[in-house]
């Protein structure tokens, strides 16, 4: 790494620009969680959000960030959620079935809120379906977060390289215990085997 006032000219921006996209991640999330708690709705914070959750309970330095919102929630609700973030500037847009919310001053599907439903399947090709927002408790963020046999259920079925890393993460600080791992599906062991053969 080369040294002087042009090395840092090109990192600080960064660095800077990154802490701030955790920020907005972090209000967002806040936001969202208080709007839903006050609209008594049924949630559970999913995807990377809530691996952070579970993770710092255990290591906080091994956390690792996240760029959008995860939300699992119940399809019956979906109008009353849309009536509970609108007051938070949060717009809804649908695209191929998918959900999102967008800040209407910057309505980049990349920082948005992503909805996934209890019951149903993520993806056409998924085998199990969501859980359901009922297993989730609340976190020392003070947001609902998904049990976590459930979150390593979602994230073994994904299998993206980011959910496998999630995997890791949350295997390297011992969260995935023995009983979990039992209570998975059997076509969902082999993945996490695997994934624990890597770390």
């Amino acid at each position: 790494m080369p040294h002087g006032s042009t090395a840092r000219v090109t990192i600080l921006p960064s660095l800077h620009r990154q802490v701030l996209a955790i920020n907005r991640v972090e209000k967002l999330l806040r936001k969202v969680s208080r709007a839903l708690d006050k609209a008594k709705i049924p949630y559970a914070v999913v995807g990377g959000n809530a691996v952070a959750a579970w993770v710092a309970t255990v290591d906080e330095d091994a956390v690792r960030a996240t760029k959008d919102v995860d939300v699992l929630v119940r399809r019956p609700d979906l109008a009353a959620i849309i009536d509970a973030l609108r007051p938070c500037g949060l717009m809804h847009v649908e695209v191929m079935g998918i959900h999102r919310f967008v800040d209407r001053r910057r309505p980049s599907p990349k920082s948005g809120v992503h909805l996934l439903f209890a019951g149903e399947k993520v993806r056409p090709e998924y085998v199990h379906s969501a859980p359901d927002p009922a297993s989730a408790s609340r976190g020392t963020a003070g947001v609902m977060v998904i049990d976590l046999p459930g979150l390593v259920l979602m994230k073994l079925q994904a299998n993206r390289d980011i959910d496998r890393a999630h995997l890791r993460d949350m295997l390297s600080v011992g969260l995935i215990t023995q009983p979990i791992v039992a209570g998975l599906p059997a076509d969902m062991r082999p993945r996490l085997q695997q994934i624990r053969a890597t770390e």
